[in-house]
């Protein structure tokens, strides 16, 4: 067996075993938060239940209540994961996510433009947010061509169309009326509390093709990073390969910011903790799927049970541990470029 084999087998073991580790932790914690609450239940009741046992007013509390919580999160979560993990691939670099870009913020747009001008109906709402999260896509895909799109110009298009957009929403909200104005705050606030199966379900039969879509473009993603150059003179269609994924990633985070609204830097974070872990080179769609399911339940019943009977959203809790990675990425980056 050769040297670069053996690598691979370890690199492949190691990504396996941090994989599993996630997904148990995700499940733990899900189980956790089910648990949790105001008629709190052990994990041994909570696993009875979901196993076909329990009194009435158990199964009520832990499958119609708790249960599309608790399943959003992880679901949700994934689908963040995967989304930056792409952005971060094609850009070629570590804050290259999708509410760093600005397709977040698109999405709140599109959401504020439903619910003043239809009502904001969920329905609506989220096909405000799916439109607005993929119009804004394509036009920084199209704002950054220049016979290619290259990662640096998509980050800064994207960051300069998000604050056009920060401040389009703002004044969006200021003109609105007070029950429409106060409707905006809560959905952009970025919150799974209230999740119902009715809300939950479309969005994950939404998300889970996509998803797997998108996971069985990870072999192109990863010929993209070797450059167009060497992608191309492997059989890959650059552009049209490297359209489908951006459609693809920004769809999966419009489907979340349609039903929770717009959830900050577990996009970002996944990614990067997940490269960290695997200890590989670049960045891997499944450990980035993983780490953001676990990112977000996790944050999620920090959102629940950390000022509890008070819930906070769990857009505030990610941002605030976001915001910590962030101060540390930006501060790690600035002194490689110091030595």
């Amino acid at each position: 067996m050769s040297v670069t084999h053996r690598v691979r087998s370890r690199s492949r073991t190691r990504t396996l075993i941090v994989c599993v580790i996630l997904l148990a932790l995700a499940l733990l914690v899900g189980i956790i938060m089910i648990g949790s609450g105001d008629y709190p239940l052990g994990p041994d009741r909570v696993l009875g239940v979901l196993f076909g046992g329990g009194s009435d007013l158990e199964r009520s509390i832990v499958l119609s209540w708790r249960a599309p919580r608790a399943l959003a999160a992880i679901v949700f979560g994934a689908a963040l994961g995967v989304s930056g993990g792409v952005f971060q691939s094609l850009t070629r670099n570590p804050l290259g996510s999708p509410d760093v870009i600005g397709f977040g913020t698109g999405a709140y747009t599109g959401a504020l433009l439903a619910i003043m001008l239809v009502g904001g109906s969920y329905v609506a709402t989220s096909i405000g947010a799916l439109a607005g999260g993929l119009g804004t896509a394509l036009l920084i895909y199209f704002l950054a061509w220049r016979r290619g799109s290259h990662g640096y110009r998509l980050i800064l298009v994207g960051i300069g169309i998000s604050a056009a957009l920060a401040a389009i929403n703002q004044w969006l909200v200021l003109r609105a009326d007070i029950e429409v104005a106060m409707a905006a705050a809560v959905w952009g606030a970025g919150s799974l509390g209230g999740t119902t199966w009715a809300q939950a379900l479309p969005a994950i039969l939404v998300i889970l093709p996509v998803l797997a879509l998108t996971l069985a473009g990870g072999r192109t993603l990863g010929m993209l990073e070797l450059g167009d150059d060497a992608a191309q003179a492997l059989g890959v269609r650059t552009e049209r390969a490297r359209l489908i994924l951006v459609v693809l990633a920004v769809a999966l985070t419009a489907a979340v910011t349609a039903v929770a609204g717009p959830i900050a830097f577990v996009a970002l974070v996944a990614p990067q903790l997940a490269r960290r872990l695997t200890g590989g080179a670049g960045i891997a769609l499944i450990p980035a799927a993983c780490m953001g399911a676990f990112l977000l339940v996790t944050a999620d019943l920090l959102a629940q049970r950390m000022f509890a009977p008070i819930q906070l959203p769990v857009g505030l809790v990610t941002a605030c541990l976001g915001g910590v990675y962030l101060l540390w990425l930006l501060g790690r980056e600035g002194s490689k470029r110091l030595r």
